[in-house]
């Protein structure tokens, strides 16, 4: 199997909106492994990379140092005396010989690690990272792992970009200076995205944006954190970070980074609120990625924490992480990177004007994504929907289309449809009572 990298180092395309190897365009699917260096042994570590490689993913987001003090699995600390200027490398089976192996067996099945060096909102809100230890800390991480070729760096975690910003820029100056061909981004705090403090500085190769795991009514609630700071809010329309990010100078691609977990509360912290489904996690995947975002990161409560017996659960969560592994939204969103995969999803821009009706409000909106040859639309609530058939490159012939279903992977072929006309869609209704589906269009001569 062809690794990524050896089309070429992972890099922003000249067109500003995606990602691309070379010059192979790169689709995003990325899983949320926060807790894998500190909870996993060698053994876990290989079992859930070769579960996530199977079903599609190509990008793992992992905490380096969640808190301090920091001990893997094996007892083992990662620094000295909890001081990030003295990581602990004695010894084979050192913390970051961990680390080591977590990159390598990442590698065989061509997995990227997106690494977040420390938890910001614990460590450099908690200023356990500071301008005294970032050199010698990320002077460390560079020259043990910016060879990799499979490394990705993401600052932050969690934590506002204006949280010691002085800290963040020395980081990204030495990650750019010692590893220019690696890929660098930064994880912001709930309902924030990177480009609301690094828009116009120039080390982000990308935006990321974290949409965060509120519903639309809890916006009144304000008890769990810093709402009063926020730039915006969005709600559960992440669709609307993508559509901003798109919309600045200078354009970068952008990508929902931690949209709400599956089998997360509803809200985050109370446990008595539902908890988010599969069909949540299609909606925020399809929802940004139809927007124009260059992919998608999901995440598992459990998984994200690697719960086992002997460990407190985080955020209400009610199964281990080898239970969790098997969730179907896991599966599901690689049905995602497939489709998009199968078309030039590269020269693809969001397309709302083709909805004459409009595009709808909250639960019902119809997201439509146009590129050279096709018309992707996603219809969460199987609502029946006017489209006008208009696409990049063609403007006379017959179209054919397609249902696809998100939950199954599978198309259903509809029909022939004339280009330039509206045409009314109406979807098929599933006994299960989740509607969500897109529809796929292409010339007839395309196919």
């Amino acid at each position: 199997m062809k690794k990524p990298w050896e089309n070429g180092p992972l890099a922003p395309m000249k067109n500003g909106r995606y990602l691309q190897t070379g010059d192979v365009p790169f689709f995003w699917l990325g899983d949320t492994a926060w807790l894998l260096l500190h909870r996993l042994t060698r053994e876990e570590i290989q079992t859930y990379l070769r579960n996530r490689a199977e079903k599609g993913f190509n990008v793992i987001q992992v905490s380096l140092v969640h808190w301090l003090p920091a001990e893997n699995i094996y007892g083992r600390s990662a620094f000295l005396e909890n001081d990030l200027a003295k990581p602990d490398t004695s010894g084979p089976d050192s913390y970051w010989d961990l680390l080591g192996f977590a990159f390598d067996e990442a590698a065989k099945l061509g997995l990227y690690l997106g690494v977040l060096p420390v938890w910001g909102s614990n460590l450099v809100k908690g200023e356990s990272l500071t301008v005294e230890n970032v050199t010698p800390y990320f002077t460390f991480l560079t020259g043990r792992y910016g060879k990799r070729p499979n490394l990705i760096w993401i600052l932050g975690g969690d934590v506002r970009g204006d949280v010691h910003p002085e800290v963040w820029e020395r980081a990204a100056e030495l990650i750019r200076r010692e590893t220019p061909q690696r890929l660098l981004c930064y994880h912001p705090f709930g309902r924030t995205d990177s480009s609301d403090w690094f828009g116009e500085a120039g080390w982000p190769d990308i935006h990321m944006f974290q949409s965060g795991h509120r519903r639309y009514d809890q916006q009144s609630l304000g008890s769990w954190d810093d709402l009063n700071q926020r730039q915006q809010w969005f709600g559960e329309d992440n669709w609307r970070y993508v559509e901003r990010d798109l919309s600045l100078t200078p354009l970068r691609p952008t990508l929902d980074a931690e949209p709400s977990y599956e089998q997360i509360p509803q809200g985050l912290h109370d446990g008595s609120e539902p908890h988010w489904q599969d069909h949540d996690v299609r909606r925020y995947a399809y929802w940004s990625v139809f927007a124009g975002a260059c992919g998608f990161t999901y995440g598992s409560n459990a998984v994200m924490q690697f719960l086992k017996p002997g460990f407190e659960p985080s955020f209400s969560a009610r199964e281990f992480w080898d239970e969790a592994l098997h969730h179907p939204g896991s599966s599901q969103v690689g049905f995602l990177r497939d489709l998009m995969e199968q078309l030039p999803f590269s020269t693809a821009h969001a397309a709302q004007h083709l909805l004459p009706d409009g595009s709808g409000e909250r639960y019902d909106r119809i997201a439509v994504l146009a590129g050279e040859g096709f018309l992707l639309c996603y219809d969460y609530t199987g609502r029946p929907f006017r489209l006008m058939l208009q696409m990049p490159g063609f403007s006379t012939g017959d179209a054919d289309a397609w249902w696809f279903d998100p939950s199954q992977g599978k198309k259903s072929y509809l029909g022939s449809f004339p280009l330039g006309k509206t045409h009314l869609f109406t979807p098929a209704r599933r006994a299960l009572g989740q509607n969500d589906v897109v529809l796929l269009l292409c010339p007839r001569q395309a196919k």
